[in-house]
């Protein structure tokens, strides 16, 4: 049976980039974003390019029980999911109080909801398999929560937590799970409505450059990976300054310019 890699929100930014990235190393996919066109134009560049098998599935993770929806299509299709990129993810900015509410339990379901199904479903599989690989991509917030981005921040927690807990959980079953963390990425996130004073100062990494470390990540690595030597470095900050200030200097980063 043919081994897949199905990485969610795969139609734009870094899972774009890794489809692309992983599609010259020979590997076939499972794509999966909101967006129906994009994923076909894909499916049809990607296997003319390359000649492997692509196949897609359009899914709205931020949706209660889509992912239980999608896992069941893809057991349906007789798809054998050897890697999984939970990659598909959503953030929001502002005062908690005035921001939607509604926006931030779809932000919730995304980011942490969807990814705990897809996670729990794919690696009881994996396990009974004795080998599969998980990668979690989390954000550079995992390590330093900012003001204004309260509950994106807490769900990337949270990606960080989980992915390490579980990864210890599984140690000597064949599957291991991973994480990555990006800093600021020149995607549709980085929106003008966030230009914060942490934009201005910190230049976004390309997509491309994300994608080509998570890969090698993906394939090869263990443990958590976090993505540029600044944003490694930012991560590091909290073990040496003391919270209180540390909060201060991320809430004038987190700042309206």
């Amino acid at each position: 049976m043919k081994e897949y890699i199905l990485i969610t929100g795969a139609s734009s930014g870094i899972g774009y980039e890794m489809a692309n990235e992983l599609a010259a190393k020979k590997t076939n996919l499972i794509l999966v974003a909101r967006t129906e066109s994009k994923l076909q134009e894909m499916q049809s560049d990607l296997t003319k390019k390359y000649g492997i098998m692509v196949q897609y599935f359009v899914a709205d993770l931020s949706v209660a029980n889509a992912a239980t929806d999608l896992y069941k299509k893809v057991q349906q299709e007789n798809l054998l999911v050897s890697h999984l990129v939970n990659n598909a993810g959503v953030g929001n900015y502002g005062h908690f109080i005035e921001t939607s509410l509604e926006e931030e339990l779809s932000l919730i379901q995304l980011n942490i909801s969807s990814l705990v199904v897809l996670t729990k479903l794919f690696a009881q599989d994996m396990v009974a398999r004795k080998t599969g690989r998980i990668m979690n991509v989390g954000s550079v917030v995992s390590f330093l929560p900012m003001p204004y981005f309260s509950v994106y921040s807490a769900t990337k927690a949270f990606v960080k937590a989980f992915s390490e807990t579980l990864d210890a959980e599984l140690e000597g079953t064949g599957v291991t799970v991973i994480s990555l963390y990006p800093g600021t990425v020149d995607t549709g996130f980085t929106t003008s409505e966030m230009q914060t004073t942490n934009l201005h100062k910190t230049k976004p990494m390309h997509p491309k450059e994300v994608a080509m470390q998570g890969v090698r990540h993906l394939l090869e690595g263990n443990g958590k990976k976090v993505v540029g030597f600044q944003n490694w470095f930012n991560s590091k900050l909290p073990n040496f300054v003391p919270d209180s200030i540390m909060m201060k200097i991320k809430k004038g980063l987190a700042s309206q310019k």
